[in-house]
């Protein structure tokens, strides 16, 4: 019954050769047993008795070896925190209770996730990450199914995992993806007065696998945005930040989308930017243009003009020297009572540009 069910349900190239090896032997048995007949004339059951021995040695090799270990075809995907579980069963299925079996991981050491030893749990060369996080379902072993449960996943537990028994020499694989997001922030990074728009900044930590990030306007249109920056922490999650200089719109929202598109994974943060932060540069900037240029005109015309007075002072002042003649000159000399009474000793005087020389020895004036 047990094999007549494994020939309905894996009828791959093991089970045709099962019936022409099945065909080939009742045809040789039944030419062999006329020619016995014929020589040595045994029976009829003796020979029968040889046929259904050969029968059921084929029989039983051929169901002891049409098991296999399946696994699933595509990454299992998990967000951490979550409990998954890493499927694995036996094709066709039957009773795994009373079987070995092992869940590993080849770059552990010890490389033991779990073990199924003698209908029971063995968990002496666990290794200790998880400790307390396996488990598999009996009703289910009963089925030939021996997927694992993996309690509260941490990040360290992507990899891949294999499901192995030993006394069937088979097994199969099992690829874990560890994801984690995060909620993004927006801040404003300043104001672009060359376009009278606004920076905005947008920042999200802790995400594996790396993420992309994307602006929207208030539309769900896609913003140009710079090249988005990206840091892998130690403990192997990222670091996102982007972005976006916006002009004043019709409702002045914006929206920093971040996502990674192979575990599903999406998270946004909005804005409101208010329409004081949109100036117009042009205006307050040719303000200030004209004032500096304003103020710098009339520094130059005071420093002109004072430049001019004080020149024509000194033209007016040399001219009235060269008015005056020599005797006026000596006239006010000897009225000067101060100089005439201050020393004794000789004064050289000389008057340019007359090139006059005056001697004036003790209180006198000599020409």
């Amino acid at each position: 019954m047990l094999c007549s069910n494994i020939m309905h349900n894996a009828p791959d190239l093991s089970t045709h050769l099962f019936f022409f090896v099945l065909f080939f032997l009742q045809t040789s048995t039944m030419l062999l047993l006329k020619t016995r007949q014929l020589k040595s004339k045994l029976t009829a059951s003796s020979s029968s008795i040889f046929f259904y021995t050969a029968v059921l040695l084929l029989l039983t090799h051929c169901c002891g070896g049409q098991f296999q270990v399946v696994g699933p075809l595509q990454p299992v995907m998990v967000t951490i925190g979550e409990d998954v579980i890493l499927p694995c069963h036996l094709r066709p299925a039957g009773d795994a209770v009373g079987m070995t079996f092992e869940w590993a991981r080849p770059d552990l050491n010890p490389r033991f996730v779990h073990v199924w030893h003698e209908r029971e749990d063995l968990h002496v060369n666990q290794h200790l990450s998880y400790k307390g996080r396996t488990s598999v379902s009996i009703d289910k072993l009963k089925q030939g199914d021996i997927s694992l449960k993996l309690s509260r996943v941490k990040l360290s537990d992507k990899g891949t995992y294999r499901c192995y028994f030993p006394d069937l020499d088979k097994d199969s694989t099992v690829q874990l993806v560890v994801a984690t997001a995060a909620s993004p922030t927006i801040s404003l990074a300043g104001i672009d007065r060359t376009s009278s728009g606004v920076v905005l900044q947008c920042e999200s930590t802790g995400w594996y696998p790396e993420p992309e990030v994307l602006w929207l306007d208030g539309e769900g249109n896609l913003l140009s945005a710079g090249p988005t920056e990206t840091v892998r922490g130690p403990d192997d999650l990222y670091t996102v930040s982007s972005r976006v200089t916006v002009e004043k719109r019709h409702s002045n929202s914006f929206t920093c989308r971040v996502q990674q598109n192979s575990t599903n994974q999406t998270r946004e943060a909005h804005i409101h930017v208010p329409d004081d932060f949109f100036v117009v540069p042009s205006g307050s900037a040719a303000c200030i243009t004209i004032s500096l240029v304003a103020c710098f005109t009339c520094v130059l015309a005071v420093v002109f003009v004072v430049w001019k007075l004080r020149r024509s002072k000194t033209t007016v002042a040399v001219s009235l020297l060269h008015s005056q003649s020599a005797a006026d000159i000596i006239e006010t000399i000897r009225t000067s009572d101060c100089l005439c009474r201050s020393s004794r000793e000789e004064v050289s005087l000389t008057v340019q540009p007359e090139h006059l020389r005056f001697w004036i020895p003790a209180g006198r004036l000599t020409l």
